[in-house]
This record gives structure tokens, C-alpha cells and sequence, in this order.
């Protein structure tokens, strides 16, 4: 025996025998589906739109002995960090409590196991965070209260940029320590070696390295022409002698004088050592000072971790539900549980009709 053949064409027949039926479940299925549509209430759906920026480029080292500037983080470890701050349970709570989401849900009264389990639920289910194809971060919450949704999106950015600026922010007081206490060591050691630098001034007895320098030459030179002379015209031995001594007091450093060629000359190596440090240190300390202030203009400053390019608004329009899709969804549904239905009672219908005798 040939199998039956089944073509769409051939389950007319069936359906204008349960016509009735059929146009009853269809009618039943619009009238509730059109029901069920209306009674639903409009969801509207607001979305924020940013960058994440590099947090390096927002630490206070950087910003001082760099000078770099805020950057857009595109890299994948940025996002990712967003992403999972904004769908973290911490932030979720925060925001269920700063707006009451437990009596905006109905869910009940908040510090109840169930009633916070349901309440989270349902902001997870109307909040959503995506990467999308610019490398932006699209940030979109949904409610019945437009305004509300608005609302809760743009203080989402603000916690998110919040917590991702914490992550830093002790790395860069830190930082700032340590700026601390480089500018104090180095204005402590400009201090110790301008010190040092009085100190061998007065034990050398050098304050003016030029004018001292002429005054010591022209002396030694005059006293030594002296002693000369005197000796080449016969003079008495004792302006001889003390002539001597004169010139041994410009030029020896035991025979007293505070200015004398040898301490002079010691004294020239340690000022110049000594001014060179000074000078170093100055530089230095100078330097120290201004990148120890940007650095902390820059951590109270608190720069945003996020570059906002579109705030969330509330939306003009419903995004949810669409209703005229519920009703033909309904519809086409209903139709083709109908038309399983039906086909299923024929079959059983001819599998139970008694077959003829043979040779009737």
C-alpha cells in the first residue's frame, strides 16, 4: 500500500470542517491578545552614551614629569573594567536604595531576603551596559517612568566614574607622598648645604670671590715688589724681615691672616663645590615643588575617569511593548496550534473508525 501524501493544500478541507472552532479560538486569542496589549504599561528606555579614559593618564606622576594629557582608553581592559563596575550587585543596590526602587517595583519592604532578591531582579532585567562598534559604552535603563529611567542612567555614569577613579585613587596619594617627601628632603639638604657653604665662607674668609681675588693679587704682588726692592738697595734686616713676614701672611695660612693666598685658594674649591651642589639642589628643589602642586591640584582636582558624549535623556517614545506584534503574534499562534490540534483529531478519528470486510 502507498503512504498518504500531506501538502498545506490538503489540511483546507480539515479546517473548513472545524471551521467553527477554529474562528472561535482566532476571535478569543484577538480579543485577549488586544487585552493583555493594552493593559500593559509603556516602557521607556534612556541611554547614555561615553569613553572610558586611561586612568594613567589621570595620575598625578604622569600629569607632572609627563605633562600628558587625558586620553580615550579604546583598549579592552578599560571597557571591561567599565562594564563590570556597572554591572556589579554593589552599584546595583546603591541605586535600588538612593531611589526606592522597592516601593517603585512593588517588590516590598527593603532588608528582606526576597524583597531585595527581586528588587535587584528587576533592575538587572531594565539595566544594560554594551560595548558597541565605536569603542563607545552604551549604557541603557528602562521603566514605566521616563523621567526616573533618565535619571537613573545618568547617576549609573556618575557611580561608575566614581568607583573606576577610587580604583586609582590611593595608587595616587601614594604618589603625592612621595612628592611630599622628595620636595621636604631636598629643601632639607638646600638648607644643610647653604649651611655648609656660610660655614666655609667664614673659614676661609671669602665673600667676594672676585674682589677678593684682585685685593689678594694686587697685595702679593706689591709686598713681594717691596721686599725686592729693599733687599737689592741694602735696607736694614729688619724691614727685610718684616717684609718677609708680610708676605708670608698673604700667601701661608699659619701666620694668621684671615685673607691668605692658601686659604684662599682652598676656600675657592670647597665654595665652588659647595655653590655647584647649591645650585643643583635649587634646580631640583624648584622642580620638586611644582610637580608636587600640580600633583595635588590634580587629586583634588578628582578628574573624570569618563568622557560623556551623550547624557541620558527621556525618551519621546515608548520602546516596549509593541502591541500590534502581540496581537498578530497571538493571532498566527493561536491559528497554528489550531491547525496541530485539529489534525491531530483526524488522525485519531481514522484510526479509530472500524475498516470494512474484505469482499464487501
Amino acid at each position: 500500500m502507498s503512504e498518504s501524501s500531506y501538502s498545506l493544500l490538503g489540511l483546507w478541507p480539515i479546517i473548513n470542517r472545524w471551521k467553527k472552532l477554529v474562528g472561535s479560538a482566532l476571535i478569543l486569542a484577538l480579543v485577549v491578545s488586544i487585552i493583555v496589549a493594552l493593559s500593559l504599561p509603556n516602557i521607556y528606555k534612556s541611554t547614555a552614551v561615553f569613553f572610558p579614559t586611561n586612568p594613567q593618564t589621570t595620575d598625578p606622576d604622569r600629569i607632572a614629569t609627563e605633562g600628558s594629557k587625558l586620553e580615550l582608553g579604546g583598549r579592552t581592559e578599560d571597557l571591561d573594567r567599565i562594564i563590570t563596575i556597572g554591572e556589579s550587585q554593589p552599584v546595583a543596590e546603591l541605586l535600588i536604595r538612593r531611589f526606592r526602587l522597592h516601593a517603585h517595583y512593588g517588590t516590598g519592604q527593603p532588608g528582606t531576603d526576597l524583597a531585595d532578591d527581586a528588587a535587584l531582579r528587576e533592575f538587572s532585567s531594565n539595566l544594560g551596559i554594551v560595548h558597541n562598534e565605536r569603542d563607545a559604552i552604551e549604557l541603557t535603563f528602562q521603566d514605566r517612568d521616563k523621567q526616573l529611567a533618565a535619571r537613573i542612567a545618568n547617576t549609573l555614569v556618575q557611580v561608575i566614574d566614581s568607583i573606576n577613579q577610587q580604583l586609582t585613587l590611593e595608587n595616587r596619594r601614594n604618589v603625592l607622598g612621595l612628592y611630599q617627601q622628595r620636595y621636604q628632603f631636598l629643601s632639607s639638604e638646600f638648607e644643610r648645604s647653604r649651611q655648609q657653604l656660610l660655614r666655609a665662607r667664614r673659614r676661609y674668609g671669602i665673600y667676594g670671590l672676585e674682589q677678593q681675588s684682585r685685593y689678594l693679587a694686587r697685595e702679593i704682588i706689591k709686598v713681594e715688589t717691596e721686599l725686592r726692592t729693599a733687599e737689592g738697595s741694602g735696607a736694614d734686616a729688619r724691614t727685610v724681615a718684616g717684609l718677609r713676614r708680610a708676605l708670608r701672611g698673604l700667601t701661608e695660612a699659619e701666620q694668621g691672616n684671615v685673607i691668605n693666598l692658601e686659604d684662599y685658594t682652598r676656600g675657592v674649591d670647597s665654595l665652588n663645590l659647595f655653590t655647584s651642589r647649591m645650585t643643583n639642589l635649587q634646580e631640583r628643589l624648584v622642580r620638586a615643588r611644582g610637580d608636587y602642586e600640580t600633583a595635588d591640584i590634580a587629586l583634588k582636582g578628582k578628574l573624570s575617569s569618563l568622557y560623556l558624549v551623550q547624557k541620558a535623556y527621556p525618551a519621546t517614545k515608548k520602546s516596549k511593548p509593541v502591541r500590534w506584534l502581540i496581537v498578530a503574534g497571538s493571532v498566527f499562534l493561536t491559528l497554528a496550534l489550531s491547525v496541530v490540534v485539529i489534525t491531530l483529531l483526524e488522525l485519531w478519528r481514522r484510526t479509530r473508525r472500524p475498516q470494512a470486510p474484505a469482499g464487501l
